[in-house]
């Protein structure tokens, strides 16, 4: 059995491609060193009589997904860009969000990359908090200097509002496909990491899995399975989804049937009964299913064509029958 073996302690640094360790829990990282983790795996061979083995250091692929961390200053620095860029104001050159990611894949080609930014509903109550502060004093020394300066504060650019932030994101996913994400602590930050290495732990497992599924297998709540205890409750609910598998089925359609025989054996029972092959196979055709209450409520039968495909499912035993070839 092999199985992946994730090495998360690989950093590659956005802008240098430094090494380092990230430390959620700790205090935050110094300006210019944040890391962007990036992970590595290896395949572990596991075998009934002998220790799980890994490959050298030589074997482990590194994987393509890079975690890069961005300080709240330069993101805001970088929306700013944004702002500036869409009201046609060529000035600096200042960076922006898409130039940032293009940037980073430029030195990491092939990544797929998912940025954090930490403290930035922090940074929006201190602007309101800021923003109430100046109305008050405006109300406080209301004269035409006053009211004037705090409209140059206003339109200077430098405050970068909620929907400023929303429009430089959004441009950025529709233009790369790079989600951004927002924690309010460097704790929070930690426990992504460890779910961001978790799922890229899991992905090779989950990939394999879905080669593996059955064509057959509906993935609904219906058919999750029933648990049943050693009294044998849950063996009606078993028989009913066993039923309602069966292609053209309601839910109505298979309550009625098990209705009628609450158990497997009740109906084969039944099917020894009758006196030919014809009578067998339309034995359930005339049981009544009733869809709705009250005065909208319907009424119909089973009918012959799914009476059969039960039948044949009961006794026939051919397991390559596909029963609704049958007629």
């Amino acid at each position: 059995l092999q199985l992946p073996l994730l090495r998360g302690d690989k950093m590659a640094a956005a802008a240098g491609g430094a090494e380092g360790r990230l430390s959620p829990s700790g205090p935050s990282p110094r300006p210019g060193s944040l890391p962007s983790p990036a992970w590595g795996s290896a395949v572990v061979v596991l075998s009934s009589d002998s220790e799980p083995e890994t490959e050298d250091g030589d074997e482990w692929t590194e994987e393509p997904n890079v975690l890069v961390l961005l300080r709240l200053e330069e993101f805001l620095s970088m929306v700013r860009g944004y702002k500036q860029e869409a009201q046609g104001c060529a000035e600096g050159q200042k960076e922006t969000l898409q130039s940032f990611v293009a940037q980073v894949l430029k030195k990491m080609p092939g990544k797929i990359l998912a940025m954090t930014v930490v403290e930035v509903e922090k940074y929006f109550r201190c602007l309101r908090a800021q923003s109430k502060k100046r109305l008050q004093q405006a109300r406080v020394h209301r004269n035409e200097g006053d009211e004037q300066r705090r409209k140059e504060v206003q339109d200077s650019g430098l405050e970068i509002s909620r929907l400023d932030v929303e429009e430089a994101l959004v441009d950025l996913q529709l233009c790369t496909q790079v989600p951004v994400t927002f924690f309010a602590s460097w704790e929070e930050v930690g426990e992504f990491a460890t779910m961001f290495s978790k799922a890229v732990a899991e992905a090779p497992y989950k990939r394999q899995q879905e080669k593996m599924g059955f064509s057959f297998y509906l993935e609904n709540k219906w058919c999750r399975g029933v648990k049943v205890d050693p009294s044998g409750k849950g063996l009606f609910e078993v028989w009913k989804r066993q039923i309602q598998q069966f292609n053209r089925v309601s839910l109505e359609m298979a309550e009625a049937v098990v209705t009628a025989y609450p158990s497997p054996q009740l109906l084969d029972q039944a099917y020894s009964r009758c006196s030919s092959e014809q009578e067998r196979e339309n034995l359930l055709a005339n049981i009544l299913v009733r869809r709705g209450e009250g005065v909208t409520a319907t009424s119909r039968r089973i009918g012959p064509e799914l009476s059969r495909r039960i039948y044949l499912q009961m006794t026939s035993h051919d397991p390559d029958l596909y029963l609704d070839a049958t007629g």
